[in-house]
């Protein structure tokens, strides 16, 4: 896999958007979803799987502590 660097301030800034666009598909699933199924074209890939994905990144680029991921009630 090719190294990649990303700058810290950055990489806080893409973490913080990748939080916004999970709050945002939080807020009113049932309309993005339906939104979301339709660009997708499939039904096993819903907001619930989108923010998952989401969480994931903020966590690798170290703007959360995971505990969304691996804390109790975690789906994972």
């Amino acid at each position: 896999m090719p190294e990649m660097k990303l700058d810290v301030v950055d990489a806080a800034e893409l973490a913080e958007l990748l939080q916004f666009l999970s709050q945002w598909l939080a807020r009113d699933p049932a309309r993005l979803g339906e939104s979301l199924a339709q660009f997708v074209g499939h039904p096993a890939y819903g907001p619930a799987q989108l923010r998952d994905d989401l969480e994931r990144f903020v966590f690798l680029l170290g703007g959360s502590d995971g505990e969304s991921l691996f804390g109790p009630g975690s789906t994972e």
